[in-house]
């Protein structure tokens, strides 16, 4: 591990973080191809996603001495009562700190988080590009791939960004057993308590 991801804290995302986690996707909006969204959104939507996605899912922030370094989520694959046992899922690490390990221990908290709700798919929705250009490469493809992720699907030149087509692959991790009587999903909330978050040190 890095030592920019050791002492690190792992804990739930409050509404009070939007300021801060905002500060850490604008550069992702304004500079980069991986989020398709064109306009910085506000610190009032930002909270509103927050709060929105607490509701029902993690919304996690890694932390250190006080900063937060970077955040992932959880949010409805599709809202239809059949796919209530996936999720789409984000990971957004301070640029000043890719390649550090933070994205990793985001994830493995999410996914630990999301099993305890009985959560059985994790899905991923990437830009990727055939051409890496300054706006967008396939790290993040990597990265899903190395945290156990299959690729399913891809769509070609569905997303306009900076003069640009770009890709969007689906990638997915089945983290449970589907059964034929599958028990009902848990909110967040209901589960949280249960969740031990820890220290990751040196």
């Amino acid at each position: 591990m890095s030592s920019a991801a050791s002492n690190i804290h792992i804990r739930t995302a409050s509404p009070d973080d939007a300021a801060a986690l905002l500060a850490i996707y604008a550069p992702y909006v304004r500079e980069t191809a991986i989020t398709f969204e064109y306009e910085v959104p506000s610190t009032e939507e930002f909270t509103r996603r927050i709060t929105h996605t607490l509701e029902k899912y993690p919304y996690l922030v890694a932390e250190k001495d006080h900063t937060i370094l970077g955040y992932a989520y959880a949010g409805p694959f599709h809202e239809r009562a059949a796919y209530d046992w996936a999720v789409e899922t984000s990971i957004y690490v301070d640029q000043n700190l890719k390649h550090s390990g933070i994205g990793r221990l985001l994830h493995d908290a999410l996914e630990n988080a999301l099993k305890k709700q009985g959560i059985l798919n994790m899905n991923a929705c990437i830009a990727c590009t055939p051409t890496e250009d300054p706006h967008l490469n396939n790290n993040s493809v990597e990265f899903h791939t190395h945290m156990g992720y299959r690729l399913v699907g891809e769509f070609y030149q569905c997303g306009y960004k900076f003069l640009t087509w770009y890709n969007m692959v689906w990638m997915e991790k089945q983290i449970g057993e589907h059964l034929t009587d599958q028990p009902e999903i848990r909110k967040f909330r209901d589960i949280e308590s249960d969740i031990c978050y820890r220290k990751f040190m040196k």
